[in-house]
């Protein structure tokens, strides 16, 4: 007798024993093993396992990526509120910085209208919210700094560049120092370098180069001071805008050097005097 018939034989045995079909398709050992495992009893450790069946890993849950929390104020733009505040209790900082702690918002409004001050929104997830009185001038040097700092983000600085040497005529100078300035109204940094003379030794090359800068007839700022380099033969510096901050304090210290005083009246003379007691 063939192997076929052998197998064949003994699957018909085994469907009779478990009782009946399988119904269609095709069975396998290890499925008709675990049958004869539960009904008789009958173990076959040659059935057991399948020659084609794989072992299927249990499947590990993927870990859940956390998303970073962003301050929803990061971003946002500063503003008055005005005199209508949705929160019945609020926390106050004044205009000086101190903090007056929880107030009622019906005498919020009346230090608002008292000092014509402007409500400006700090914290609202704070518990209560966290508010701060400001000036109109205060507020508007908040939202150009704000401004300032978000356009910086937005786009990356371009650093221009612009040489010369030390015996440069004052009026290509001035062409020079005029482009800088444009660059400097465009929020652009300027480089400049100084050359001084071949074959040369070159004292003060920094000194000079900065007072080419204070030449200039807009406010700059510095990201680097003039600095000698190359073994003394050429001196570098940075220029950048300045800031909201140090324009105001510009401007403020601008305010404070005293006025020139007014024009005094002369003395009398000493000949004027002589000539009055001898008319006398």
């Amino acid at each position: 007798m063939s192997a076929g018939r052998v197998w064949w034989l003994l699957g018909h045995t085994v469907r009779a024993m478990c009782g009946g079909s399988t119904g269609p398709g095709y069975w396998t050992p290890a499925l008709t093993s675990a049958g004869l495992c539960e009904r008789h009893g009958i173990l076959s450790s040659s059935w057991r396992r399948s020659a084609f069946s794989t072992e299927v890993p249990e499947e590990t849950p993927t870990p859940a990526v956390k998303k970073k929390k962003q301050d929803p104020h990061a971003n946002a733009s500063i503003s008055s509120v005005g005199r209508k505040i949705p929160h019945r209790e609020i926390q106050v900082i004044d205009e000086e910085g101190e903090n007056l702690g929880l107030m009622h918002r019906a005498d919020v409004i009346r230090i608002i209208n008292e000092k014509n001050l402007k409500l400006v929104l700090l914290k609202e997830n704070k518990e209560p919210p966290l508010y701060q009185l400001m000036s109109g001038k205060h507020l508007h040097e908040e939202q150009l700094r704000l401004r300032e700092k978000n356009k910086a983000k937005a786009s990356p600085t371009q650093v221009k560049e612009l040489s010369f040497s030390v015996g440069i005529a004052s009026h290509d100078l001035s062409t020079k120092l005029k482009q800088a300035e444009s660059w400097l109204e465009k929020k652009h940094h300027v480089r400049l370098t100084l050359r001084g003379k071949r074959h040369q030794h070159n004292d003060n090359l920094d000194k000079t180069l900065e007072e080419m800068v204070e030449q200039m007839n807009v406010m700059t700022a510095f990201v680097s001071t003039p600095k000698v380099t190359r073994e003394g033969q050429v001196a570098m510096c940075v220029l950048r805008p300045p800031s909201a901050k140090e324009l105001a304090q510009k401007a403020k210290t601008r305010a404070e050097e005293p006025q020139p005083e007014a024009r005094k009246t002369l003395p009398v003379s000493n000949t004027d005097t002589t000539e009055e007691v001898v008319q006398q």
